[in-house]
């Protein structure tokens, strides 16, 4: 048990000090899974697509506006749990945790699953409307941001080997259901026909959904927390 100990501290202080190096492995390890995740997004939408063919489009589209909505909030509760953990992986500082775990996922939800869709959207010809939940209803998204945050905070408190295993699972989710938010936020404005250009929006989640995801994940709260660290070492 020592030992196990032993080499659970050395991880961690190996993770602490290895600086950019962290970063860029912890990427590489995610990169694979968000892909999967975005192609496994596409599948459900395509099976959606499917059993929606002999609707109205203003019912389709009526559709994916609930849709989006569900898959956003959703979004959300992942974003908040998976950036409070991984800030827990390097920082104890849980003050400095409960910021990061409001700021971060507020950000990159409303980039991955507006900002970056309607520009997409914009450039592949489809007339967009700007809508950001965060704003326009913040009482439906607040009881989601919340909830996230303190499911971070108790899968925090577990072992430091189940939380790995957890960012990385917790990690595709995230994006398979940040992919299926984006894509409905396209459909819900008209994009009906977006199988026509699959191989475009295929490119394009990855673009708007893999970055922003990958970096409330993993590479702000690790940053924070490990700048965190050095401050109070100093």
């Amino acid at each position: 048990m020592h030992d196990e100990h032993s080499h659970s501290h050395h991880h961690t202080h190996d993770h602490d000090h290895t600086g950019e190096s962290t970063v860029v492995h912890e990427l590489l390890c995610h990169l694979p899974y968000a892909i999967y995740s975005v192609a496994f997004s596409l599948i459900i939408l395509s099976v959606y697509s499917v059993f929606t063919m002999g609707l109205d489009a203003a019912m389709i589209k009526k559709g994916s506006k609930a849709l989006f909505h569900s898959f956003h909030f959703m979004h959300i509760v992942f974003a908040a749990t998976g950036t409070v953990v991984t800030f827990c992986r390097f920082s104890k500082n849980y003050f400095r945790a409960l910021i990061v775990g409001i700021i971060s996922p507020t950000f990159f939800c409303i980039l991955s699953d507006a900002v970056l869709p309607y520009i997409g959207g914009t450039i592949l010809g489809v007339p967009m409307h700007f809508h950001m939940c965060f704003f326009t209803e913040p009482q439906r998204v607040i009881p989601f941001l919340i909830v996230g945050i303190i499911n971070g905070f108790v899968m925090s408190s577990h072992h430091s080997s189940k939380q790995g295993g957890y960012s990385l699972s917790s990690h595709a989710s995230h994006i398979a259901i940040s992919s299926l938010a984006s894509t409905f936020y396209l459909i819900s404005h008209g994009f009906t026909n977006w199988y026509v250009s699959i191989g475009n929006v295929f490119v394009l989640l990855i673009i708007a959904v893999v970055v922003p995801c990958t970096m409330a994940d993993v590479v702000v709260p690790m940053t924070i927390a490990r700048l965190g660290r050095k401050n109070q070492c100093e």
